[in-house]
């Protein structure tokens, strides 16, 4: 519930009820939009042309000046290596990473396998951080024509976005000038802008379609609290894909000079919004025309909407929910304008979408309620947004502890305590990854750091409790330290690269379709380094207390060892376990004698009462 705003006569009810100066940022692939909340309703704030949409457009002139929004966006086609647009494809990503966009963009990206970089005007090398950063900083100009400075925001991000990408959003921000409150996913902001709206309780679907990103969110909605049940989608599907397979239908190829592409962009752009209200249009270039019929837009969308229903399903399958038990779909996202996307959606889920809000604003309108809850704002929703993918540790073997599982609500964390593998280890090497397999083959590496300067121990004397904890922005830091002495070492994941389309859709696919494979081969593995350590446990022991060993033992524990040894080298993790237990079953008399070894030293010398009173306290 919102506070009553009270102005005096003439005061600005804007300024008013901003004097946090906190305002909330759709960072959108096509376009942006920045929100604040007026008299405790979110509102989009406009540009000086009235336009709500600031393009995310950046022109770079050679003088070293900066053009940003629909200035760019015209200069695009007389410029186009010089003009950045869809930059949100490139955060958080390396060359390597988006190597299949460079045919299909005009700008000239520097051989670098780690760091991504744009040349422009003038041989001047920007990284698509500080691209996000210039339009990140007209969206603020925009605001304090209204309110004054500002100096916080809530910045959206697509749900599906990887630690690298989020990471990425907040380094923008935060070169903006800004404090970035809070990096909010986008189908939450939507939802959140739903919610504050009608006061909704029950399931949703978010089906966002942007310039450049899909995200599909469940979410449950229950007396003020929005949850994330389970969330999916691609960051590099979008109405970008749409204009291009229509500009190549206009050009008659896919290939042309960089000026004529970004024309007929800009024409497939402009003949798409034309069907949004006719059935029919003409698409125009150079003398060339291209009628284009709604049910030709639909055959050319249908390859991107199928992907889209591939993620919706996976999602659905997620949350556990048939869509049939749904209270409601909700558009956000450009696209979603086009009748064959909603036809599509309406289709998808067998009924039809929520269309209060403007799908365009709806995420910018949430992300200014977030940063006005955040500035100390009434109210009484809580966000309960989740991690799109599983994060663990690598283990001996190659296989992966999962700490904190896929679709976990965030802020999350986790606690698991370790041990160490051989005698006298002195440090941990701690590798991170993200991902569903069992092993570590199968995931993404996240990061690797170490844990020194142990004293030198028995195996399995050390305990190094290892805690992962991760922040509302979906930001990861692990941390490990030794309890006996206190040793740490922490590292906050801030990866140089994010993952490519083609590893999302890998992970979860792979992770369905290899889950019996890979439970086998963790078992093979798991029982494969117990093996090991129990023979080297075992040598070990006998080695040091050889007079506690007869030879009849000795011939069955050899016997036993032999018999380990030759199953580790198998395929069967069941005849690795059975030789195990008959392992145990031979040593165990010479585990017995130096158990009794070990009492008769700690009691020599003390009578019988002592000891009991040790084992028993005061009572007796």
């Amino acid at each position: 519930m919102s506070l009553l705003q009270i102005a005096e006569p003439g005061q600005s009810r804007v300024k008013e009820a901003c004097a946090t100066r906190a305002v909330g940022i759709d960072l959108g692939t096509t376009n942006s939009l920045v929100a604040v909340v007026e008299d405790g309703d979110p509102v989009v704030l406009r540009g000086e042309d009235g336009a709500a949409l600031l393009p995310s457009v950046v022109a770079y002139e050679a003088d070293g000046s900066v053009v940003v929004g629909a200035a760019a966006r015209a200069a695009a086609a007389e410029r186009p290596r010089d003009t950045i647009a869809s930059v949100k494809r490139f955060v958080g990503r390396s060359a390597t990473d988006v190597a299949a966009f460079r045919a299909l963009v005009p700008y000239d990206l520097v051989d670098d396998q780690r760091v991504l970089r744009f040349r422009v005007a003038g041989g001047r090398e920007v990284t698509p951080v500080e691209v996000s950063a210039e339009i990140l900083k007209a969206a603020v100009l925009r605001a304090e024509r209204t309110l004054g400075q500002v100096e916080r925001a809530v910045i959206t991000v697509p749900a599906y976005f990887d630690d690298a990408q989020r990471q990425a959003t907040r380094d923008a921000g935060r070169l903006a000038g800004l404090e970035v409150m809070r990096l909010l996913a986008e189908p939450t902001a939507a939802a959140l802008a739903y919610g504050l709206d009608q006061g909704s309780t029950g399931r949703y679907a978010v089906y966002d379609l942007g310039g450049g990103t899909f995200d599909i969110s469940i979410l449950e909605l229950h007396r003020g609290v929005f949850k994330v049940v389970a969330t999916g989608g691609d960051t590099a599907l979008g109405g970008d894909d749409i204009d291009r397979a229509l500009a190549a239908q206009l050009l008659g190829s896919d290939e042309a000079d960089p000026g004529r592409m970004q024309r007929a962009l800009d024409e497939a752009r402009a003949a798409k919004h034309r069907l949004t209200g006719s059935d029919t249009t003409v698409m125009r270039l150079d003398g060339r025309e291209v009628r284009l019929a709604r049910a030709d837009l639909a055959d050319a969308m249908r390859p991107w909407l199928d992907k889209t229903a591939r993620a919706t399903r996976r999602a659905l399958k997620d949350a556990e929910l048939d869509r049939g038990e749904l209270d409601g779909v909700i558009l956000v996202g450009g696209s979603t304008k086009s009748p064959v996307v909603r036809d599509f959606v309406a289709e998808l889920f067998g009924r039809e979408p929520l269309s209060e809000l403007d799908p365009e604003e709806v995420v910018a309108l949430g992300a200014a309620a977030q940063a006005h809850l955040l500035s100390g704002g009434a109210s009484e929703v809580v966000l309960l947004d989740v991690i799109p993918l599983s994060l663990g540790i690598e283990t001996m073997g190659g296989v992966v502890e999962k700490l904190i599982s896929r679709n976990s609500t965030i802020p999350a964390r986790a606690v698991q305590t370790f041990t160490t593998y051989a005698d006298k280890q002195t440090g941990f090497d701690l590798h991170v990854v993200q991902g569903e397999r069992e092993t570590v083959a199968g995931n993404r590496s996240l990061a690797r750091f170490t844990l020194r300067g142990l004293p030198p121990m028995p195996a399995g004397v050390a305990r190094v409790e290892l805690r992962f904890e991760v922040d509302a922005d979906g930001l990861l830091r692990v941390s490990a330290e030794e309890l006996v002495t206190g040793i740490r070492a922490e590292v906050e994941v801030k990866p140089s690269y994010g993952l490519t389309d083609e590893e999302v859709e890998r992970m979860l696919l792979d992770s369905y379709e290899h889950a019996e494979e890979d439970l086998r081969a963790r078992q093979l593995v798991s029982e494969r380094v117990e093996a090991d350590r129990i023979l080297a446990a075992t040598r070990s022991a006998m080695e040091a207390d050889p007079e506690l060993v007869t030879d009849e033992v000795r011939a069955a524990v050899e016997q036993a060892m032999a018999g380990l040894e030759e199953a580790a080298r198998g395929e069967d993790h069941r005849a690795i376990h059975r030789a195990i237990e008959a392992l145990d079953q031979a040593s165990h008399p010479f585990a017995e004698a130096r158990m009794n070894r070990a009492v008769q030293a700690a009691v020599r010398g003390r009578d019988v009462d002592q000891v009991a009173a040790e084992l028993g306290g005061d009572e007796g």
